[in-house]
């Protein structure tokens, strides 16, 4: 059995790729035998070697295990290998094959890569289908879900992997430097013919899981801040409405009614059941508190369960519910479990109570403590007013004994007779005033019903019938004398001639048309001429015509005025020169005068 393992492996840690097995699937089983005796390989024979070709003689592989003290023959499959010396497939059909000569026996055995390293991994594979093995983790990572690590001790390092539906079960961060024990099973990579351990659970060596578990899940909460003393919120002095998220069917439910009963709490209570130990139950803590926090009012939630071993706490030890508390938008007490008992929950919550009762009282204490303070305050000012009224009665009392204030009761008497006086004519007053009131409102109703738009339209629309009536009426009698008026003027154009008429006119307006044509177009060529003419004239004096035969016009520098003598420049003056096709801009030199007797 020593010699199946002194093949050479390698020490270096294996790709996580090369780790990968061509026959195993991810989430195979297989149950722990108990093992004693040795195991070895023997040679047999079948009919048909590699490919199925005749002529080939293959030898089995075997492998035969002691178990419970029993001689077995295990089921391991047989690898061909061709030789030389196979009988023709006619023979093999028809009768046994021939016994080995004695040169074939003496032959060593010559087995492939494939053939030893399949032999080499179903013996293995029997001998340990369920081992468990203890070491340090190094060389850990994540790729897809599935963990590859590598045992170590001192003298070897075994590679290993954790299927990523075993690594979901695990309850703590498999990380490098952990001492864990491993249970699984051995088995070897057929393409590099390397072994490893197919882990199925993971137990850390010396502490549990869960307790490693919750370090590791309190360090990184602690490291994000959220046990920090500055995020705590206070609680509410009276809430509106009390939330609690626990089990229905435990204790913890019916000390915190009872609490809040007890000490008369003036709150409504909502309750959120929820399961609060087992699979899953931490998911269910998480929505309950988001359920209670979308609730109108509720201004306390009070998180609580009973007592219960470290299993039983574990839902609240888990990363959704302390997420939950943390974003939860009102003050969150954590009620769990007794004194001794810390959850993750009692770390991330606002305030932490010892049992499920307390966390009750520490809600009712603050109503309770305002009430306490409301009755004294009440108390003090009993006793202040009954103070100040006995000092003011002392004081009245002083006045009174004063000579001045004698027959004060007399003139009281006196002016409570003269407001009963006048209460009394101003009674008079006003029911005179109200009746006058009355008797004015009713003229004006009155009038107002007079007014009043529906009698105003039923008055409009009788006006407007007759009116319609009349009308229609007078357009009977138009349109009858405009008949009557029609038919004499028919009667007279008969007589007349009508058509012949029509044609003399047609005739005279034509001829009208003819000469106001006519008219037209002489009185056009006129008024054309007569424009051709002016535009002439108007041409021949034009200052630009004038230009146009090499004349020149001279301006001042400011072009407002012509110069038109020598004597109104002098040298050094500038003056500008208008041409046809533009302008010059021209510096005096010298004026030269010209004799007025002299001719060009």
């Amino acid at each position: 059995m020593s010699s199946l393992f002194d093949l050479p492996f390698e020490d270096e840690p294996l790709d996580p790729e090369v780790l990968q097995p061509l026959d195993a699937p991810d989430d195979g089983r297989a149950e722990p035998v108990v093992a004693q005796g040795s195991f070895g390989l023997s040679p047999g024979r079948r009919s048909l070697g590699e490919g199925g070709q005749p002529g080939d003689t293959t030898p089995d592989v075997a492998v035969d295990l002691q178990v419970d003290g029993q001689r077995r023959a295990s089921s391991t499959p047989t690898y061909p290998m061709t030789s030389p010396t196979a009988p023709p497939a006619e023979a093999r059909s028809v009768a046994s094959p021939a016994p080995p000569s004695r040169a074939e026996r003496q032959r060593p055995r010559v087995y492939s890569v494939s053939e030893l390293t399949n032999a080499v991994r179903n013996a293995i594979e029997q001998e340990f289908r369920t081992i468990w093995v203890e070491g340090e983790v190094a060389d850990c990572s994540d790729k897809g879900g599935h963990v590859y690590f590598t045992l170590k001790d001192q003298g070897a390092r075994l590679s290993a992997v954790l299927w990523r539906t075993d690594a979901l079960r695990l309850r703590f961060k498999l990380t490098t430097g952990l001492q864990v024990i491993v249970k699984g099973r051995l088995s070897v990579y057929v393409p590099s013919g390397k072994y490893q351990l197919y882990a199925e659970s993971i137990e850390p060596r010396g502490a549990g899981a869960l307790q490693l578990a919750y370090e590791q899940l309190r360090r990184r909460l602690q490291a994000e801040g959220l046990f920090a003393p500055g995020r705590k919120r206070p609680l509410p002095m009276l809430p509106r409405r009390i939330g609690i998220v626990t089990s229905l069917e435990g204790a913890a439910i019916k000390d915190i009614v009872r609490v809040l009963r007890t000490r008369r709490a003036p709150s409504e209570i909502v309750i959120s059941p929820t399961r609060v130990q087992g699979e899953g139950a931490a998911a269910e803590i998480a929505r309950a508190i988001a359920r209670l926090a979308r609730v109108p009012n509720v201004d306390v939630i009070i998180v609580g369960r009973g007592g219960g071993s470290l299993e039983d706490l574990w839902a609240f030890n888990e990363e959704v519910v302390a997420r939950a508390i943390a974003a939860c938008p009102v003050p969150v007490i954590a009620a769990i479990g007794h004194e001794t008992d810390t959850t993750i929950a009692d770390h991330v919550a606002d305030v932490r109570a010892a049992t499920p009762s307390q966390g009750a009282e520490i809600v009712v204490r603050q109503a309770s403590e305002f009430r306490d303070r409301i009755a004294n305050a009440r108390r003090q000012m009993a006793l202040l007013l009954r103070s100040r009224l006995d000092r003011q009665r002392t004081g009245l009392m002083r006045v009174e004994q004063r000579p001045a204030f004698a027959r004060y009761r007399d003139r009281l008497l006196d002016r409570d007779r003269e407001r009963a006086d006048l209460h009394e004519r101003l009674t008079a007053a006003l029911r005179t005033r109200v009746q006058d009131g009355r008797r004015v409102l009713r003229d004006v109703a009155a009038r107002l019903d007079e007014q009043h738009p529906q009698r105003q339209l039923t008055s409009r629309l009788r006006r407007l019938a007759q009116i319609d009536d009349r009308l229609a009426a007078a357009m009977r009698t138009r349109q009858a004398d405009a008949r009557n008026h029609l038919q004499v003027h028919r009667d007279r154009l008969a007589r007349v001639g009508l058509d012949a008429s029509v044609a003399q006119s047609c005739r005279r307006v034509d001829a009208q048309l003819v000469r106001a044509r006519q008219a037209v177009e002489g009185r056009w060529h006129r008024t054309d001429r007569q424009l051709t003419t002016l535009a002439g004239q108007l041409h021949a004096l034009s200052p630009l015509a004038t230009l146009g035969r090499g004349y020149a016009i001279c301006w001042n520098t400011d072009r407002t005025a012509v110069v038109r003598s020598v004597t109104a420049v002098a040298a050094g003056d500038r003056v500008d020169v208008q041409l046809p096709d533009g302008s010059l801009h021209c510096a005096v030199q010298a004026v030269d005068a010209a004799d007025p007797t002299s001719r060009p």
